[in-house]
């Protein structure tokens, strides 16, 4: 990587930061800095490296600073070259396959509810990793600790995903929720507004303990809603603790085989949740959901760029567990994908 810029360098290292799951405070560091170099006159910036006083800027600290200062130099920051030095872990050839395959990703997150950063710079990253679309799928309104978007908000969401579009063609963002299951399995949206989306994935994020029974019948009922095209994370599963969900939790308990058979019964595909935290579902129930003939989604749950990059982990359970590419929904381009996605409406 020769002849960087400042701005693209500190970038790099906010993305490989947060694919390595990095502390949130870190990430946001850099990121900061990224935002205020490029707000910053080129020629001041020069003059700032030259003085030693990068520092007196809000937001740039000693690390910040001699990434910047190397940088204007035309050299490779050392902590840049040290982060791509060690980037992401070898995959075997099953998985690099899947990944190949992979068009796209359907689960991820921008600031308008819980995610890190802008709906441009989470399309753009995507583009760079080499997919042609991402959903974007913001948590619906009940989940206010995620800020999620009222019928409102969605509509204005709509309108700045559609100018968006015109800008970065032919990649796209498809119009898209997460959108809660209800206790009673309705789904947390106004269906008319949920017929307009291209992607629908409906998760449980509330009363996760709920009695086996009553789990089952509220994932089906909102598997057998037509507007529903994707179950995420379906055991609700965290498996490592730390990051901004805490500590670790259980599976919640459900009729899995009945669950699956739904999904394969109202084409709804299995999201394989490739969250480090997640892993969701386990390789037991992913291989049962292989039984029943599901459609799958392997997905990122992005909240930031670098995280989008985690798909690979999906993969590589997939692979494991011998889901076939041609059962996985985002290896289509997007034109049949989003009529497959409206196809029971």
């Amino acid at each position: 990587m020769r002849g960087v810029e400042p701005v693209e360098a500190l970038r790099r290292i906010a993305f490989l930061l947060e694919r390595a799951h990095e502390p949130t405070y870190r990430v946001r560091a850099f990121r900061a800095a990224a935002d205020l170099v490029d707000r910053t006159p080129a020629d001041e910036l020069a003059a700032r490296a030259r003085a030693g006083t990068l520092t007196a800027l809000p937001g740039i600290g000693k690390v910040t600073a001699l990434v910047i200062e190397e940088a204007l130099r035309g050299e490779t920051p050392v902590y840049l070259r040290r982060l791509e030095a060690t980037e992401g872990e070898p995959v075997d050839e099953a998985t690099a396959a899947l990944r190949a395959a992979l068009k796209g990703d359907l689960h991820t997150h921008s600031d308008w509810s819980d995610g890190g950063s802008p709906i441009r710079e989470m399309a753009e990253t995507a583009r760079a990793l080499g997919h042609e679309y991402i959903a974007l799928t913001d948590h619906s309104p009940r989940l206010k600790v995620a800020n999620g978007l009222s019928a409102d908000r969605l509509r204005r969401q709509l309108d700045v995903v559609a100018e968006l579009n015109e800008t970065l063609a032919p990649f796209r963002v498809l119009t898209g929720i997460e959108v809660d299951i209800l206790d009673d399995g309705s789904l947390d949206q106004d269906p008319a507004l949920l017929e307009r989306l291209d992607i629908v994935v409906a998760s449980v994020h509330s009363n996760l303990r709920m009695d086996r029974v009553a789990m089952t019948e509220r994932m089906v009922a909102a598997i057998a809603n037509p507007r529903v095209n994707v179950l995420g994370h379906c055991t609700g599963r965290i498996v490592k603790a730390g990051g901004k969900r805490g500590g670790l939790r259980p599976e919640s308990q459900f009729d899995a085989a009945l669950v699956f058979d739904a999904c394969a019964a109202y084409d709804v595909a299995v999201e394989i949740n490739s969250r480090p935290e997640r892993l969701d579902p386990p390789k037991r129930l992913l291989r049962l959901a292989v039984e029943a003939g599901c459609r799958f989604a392997i997905d990122s749950d992005a909240h930031a760029p670098g995280q989008l990059d985690w798909q690979p982990f999906g993969c590589e359970r997939a692979a494991r567990c011998a889901v076939p590419a041609t059962q996985i929904v985002n290896t289509l381009p997007a034109a049949p994908l989003t009529t497959w996605s409206h196809s029971k409406l």
